[in-house]
């Protein structure tokens, strides 16, 4: 008898926008064609346009077959970004082989990596193969890269300066055939200025890079994110279908989101479990994060705003948000708009709008 698929894995539309999916307790999920019915590559969600550049600067990387270098914030997607590199690559039918570089003990980076023959060492009664030959044909994702010590980092330029490696107790060398991709929660420039991480290994890492925006540069991607992983918490608990209330979107929209998105999974299942009608509320998201206790009137709803529905308090939220993250932006940029349009990933003439809409003088950040 075959066992019933879990309902985590049905797929569903969000918001009657593209089916993206991002992956939910360590499990890969992708896009789906629903017209040819094949699974295609993970991709990420959100529609901002500083994610969409981010998205397409991958796309490019996809085709020139070099090491690449994913900087980001905890909880941004490093991992998502390098497997959708991997994915649009012509590697993307071989092994894609994910490791945490601060996991590895010290002294055990070159059998981890490269694997040992038979008789290398005591009870090493059979060869095993290394990450470098599962990767074979296909990627090799070293995550947190920052982690591995000095000696570690001379092994992993060594190997990368010429692709060839030699398993522990073997004679001959082997030619390598796989794609490194390297990811970092801090800029690796200020590990290497700091005398942390070596420069020619920086070197190697860095024939491409990218970085991925933390949630709050991502305008309009929380409320979107939040109506996803309450569809999610509800398919895996396989509860009823709950939505958020008016109050409750203005509070995610205007909280900074220093965990990024995986903080943001995690806050909307602990919400979803704790309320207890359909409407989630500001007192479940309170009850659920602490920093939601300290949410002040101000975001109060008019009369009868949430009896309005989902799309007027969508967009106060979005008002909400714009108002307060164009104040930051330009407090930041020191009133240019041109700095501020490279912050914010935004154009230019876009960002004018957006500061015309809400009534915000430039001049007035000039002299703080």
């Amino acid at each position: 008898m075959r066992a019933r698929k879990s309902s985590r894995f049905r797929r569903r539309p969000i918001m009657n926008t593209i089916a993206f999916f991002w992956p939910i307790a360590g499990i890969e999920c992708a896009r789906f064609d629903g017209q040819r019915g094949e699974r295609t590559m993970p991709v990420m969600l959100g529609q901002s346009s500083a994610l969409m550049a981010v998205r397409a600067q991958l796309q490019r990387y996809a085709g020139c077959d070099v090491q690449v270098l994913i900087e980001g914030e905890t909880g941004t997607g490093k991992e998502l970004a390098a497997r959708e590199i991997h994915y649009a690559s012509r590697r993307r039918d071989r092994p894609f082989v994910p490791v945490n570089c601060g996991a590895i003990p010290d002294g055990l980076v070159e059998n981890e990596l490269f694997g040992h023959e038979r008789g290398a060492y005591t009870d090493a009664r059979c060869a095993q193969i290394g990450l470098v030959d599962r990767a074979r044909g296909g990627t090799l994702f070293l995550d947190e890269v920052d982690a591995l010590s000095s000696k570690a980092q001379v092994i992993l330029l060594r190997f990368l300066e010429d692709n060839e490696y030699r398993p522990v107790g073997g004679g001959a060398t082997r030619l390598a055939d796989v794609r490194i991709i390297a990811a970092t929660n801090s800029p690796l420039e200020q590990q290497v200025t700091a005398g942390l991480f070596r420069r020619d290994l920086h070197y190697r890492l860095n024939a491409l890079a990218v970085r991925l925006p933390p949630l709050r540069e991502r305008s309009g991607d929380v409320l979107l994110l939040a109506e996803h992983f309450l569809g999610i918490a509800a398919e895996r608990v396989d509860g009823p279908v709950k939505r958020w209330s008016g109050v409750a979107l203005q509070a995610l929209v205007a909280h900074a989101w220093p965990g990024n998105v995986r903080e943001l999974e995690h806050v909307v299942l602990r919400a979803y479990m704790r309320a207890d009608d359909v409407v989630i509320g500001l007192a479940d998201l309170a009850a659920a994060e602490s920093a939601f206790a300290a949410i002040d009137g101000a975001l109060a709803p008019s009369p009868g705003h949430d009896e309005a529905g989902f799309s007027v308090a969508k967009s106060h939220a979005i008002r909400v948000f714009e108002h307060s993250y164009l104040l930051q932006l330009m407090h930041r940029a020191g009133g240019n708009v041109s700095i501020a349009a490279r912050l914010s990933g935004t154009e230019r003439r876009q960002l004018g709008k957006l500061l015309k809409k809400h009534g915000i003088e430039t001049k007035q950040f000039r002299c703080q």
